[in-house]
């Protein structure tokens, strides 16, 4: 698996956060920039997992959301009076429509950048996370979601993922074995020794042999 990494300027963006309690509900700006990854199973012909020079589009697709544009979310219960600033050129509005946080921005950055390098490797490249910086102190990273994730958090859920404890394997007790009475007679036992005795009744004396 091969990996790479491109940090592209988004440029100068103004947003507002509608619900926020704080001053983050105004319409304020940042200087914006995206670091995106990539990742290829195999290179191409230059072994490189992604043309830096062949972004020029994506780069240009990303600064015409974000350069010097006004992005408000589509839910803005102002979003009215923002379509008539535009309408008059006070503004160049831009609707996002999951939200204006920096969080949405990102997740918007990974959808542009993974549909357009998957087209322009024939999907040998994909991209696979991307980090937007509000400022060097605040940032947000978006992420999809693996195949094998869901697994791991259900697994977290049961307790899965938690060390085994080692359990020793305590020795069956074996059963008492009853000793069996052998009723085979030894033949190196004097006791038991099993005689036959052969008479030769020509001979004066008597001859026997045993075995």
């Amino acid at each position: 698996m091969f990996n790479s990494t491109k940090l592209i300027e988004l440029g100068s963006c103004a947003f507002r956060q509608p619900r926020a309690d704080s001053h983050c509900k105004y319409l304020h700006g940042y200087q914006l920039k995206a670091k995106f990854w990539f990742e290829a199973d195999t290179l191409d012909a230059n072994h490189w997992v992604v043309d830096f020079g062949g972004l020029k589009e994506l780069k240009h697709k990303l600064q015409q959301q974000f350069d010097h544009t006004t992005c408000i979310a589509a839910d803005d219960p102002e979003m009215s009076s923002f379509e008539r600033l535009h309408e008059l050129g006070v503004c160049d509005l831009r609707v996002m429509p999951k939200g204006t946080g920096i969080e949405r921005v990102s997740e918007w950055c990974f959808e542009a950048a993974n549909t357009f390098v998957k087209a322009a490797t024939n999907n040998r490249c994909r991209c696979t996370q991307v980090e937007v910086f509000e400022h060097e102190n605040n940032s947000a990273i978006y992420r999809p979601v693996s195949e094998t994730e869901p697994v791991n958090i259900k697994q977290m859920e049961l307790g899965l993922d938690r060390p085994k404890t080692e359990t020793v394997e305590q020795p069956q007790e074996q059963p008492q074995v009853q000793p069996v009475e052998n009723n085979t007679r030894s033949i190196h036992s004097n006791d038991n020794k099993m005689r036959n005795k052969w008479i030769d009744p020509n001979a004066p004396k008597s001859n026997s042999w045993l075995f």
